[in-house]
């Protein structure tokens, strides 16, 4: 299915009138301040907003994104400067993998698995620790993008929450995972671990497009 054209009135920016791309309406309204714009379906609505009065028009109808036009300008643009990573699991717990790319290109870096029982919790912690480490080693000064909070909170607690119960089937991974925690622990880095937006950016580089 094609997707649906939107047209952008922009009446208060830096070059006022009626655009048919986000990128060319953002060019015309960032880092000005007051801007006034919103998005329509078609062009004659674009055109009629743009004839009249802003106050009529303005509110916080949302984009498909689900976010609001003001929350997807402050967002911004993803920083290419950087690796994503991100895990798989096919059940909880069940085979599980995890990879690391480079956010712009999304060329794989690094990839594991997959293990015969795991959790997409353990794989994005995994994932982000081997990120962090792959980055020290090539003296990188890029950043790491994850789309997990759990596993980002993992790393700062240089801990493995894990509920799932160590067994001879995932004694492997388990081995991993204190591997994982012993780098925590004996290794510094300043490597910024970032949240991907996905309601913005859409689905994280490297997301196995398992969904």
């Amino acid at each position: 299915m094609a997707k649906k054209t939107k047209f952008y009135t922009v009446w208060k920016g830096k070059k006022p009138g009626i655009y048919s791309t986000w990128k060319d309406c953002k060019a015309a309204i960032t880092a000005y301040k007051g801007a006034q714009y919103k998005s329509f379906a078609t062009f004659d609505e674009a055109k009629k907003a743009f004839n009249g009065n802003y106050g009529e028009y303005k509110g916080k109808k949302k984009t498909g994104s689900g976010l609001t036009q003001e929350q997807l300008l402050k967002i911004g643009q993803p920083n290419y400067h950087s690796i994503s990573v991100d895990a798989a699991s096919s059940g909880n717990p069940g085979v599980m993998e995890y990879q690391g790319v480079d956010t712009k290109t999304k060329k794989k870096l690094f990839k594991q698995g997959p293990f015969p029982q795991g959790t997409n919790n353990i794989g994005e912690f995994l994932a982000l620790v081997h990120g962090l480490a792959f980055l020290k080693e090539k003296n990188s000064d890029r950043i790491i993008y994850t789309d997990s909070r759990t596993a980002m909170s993992w790393v700062r607690k240089k801990k493995c929450n894990t509920k799932l119960v160590e067994t001879e089937k995932n004694k492997g991974l388990f081995n991993l995972v204190r591997r994982a925690i012993v780098w925590l622990k004996t290794n510094s880095y300043n490597t910024p671990i970032v949240k991907w937006e996905t309601k913005a950016w859409g689905e994280i580089p490297a997301d196995f497009g398992r969904k």
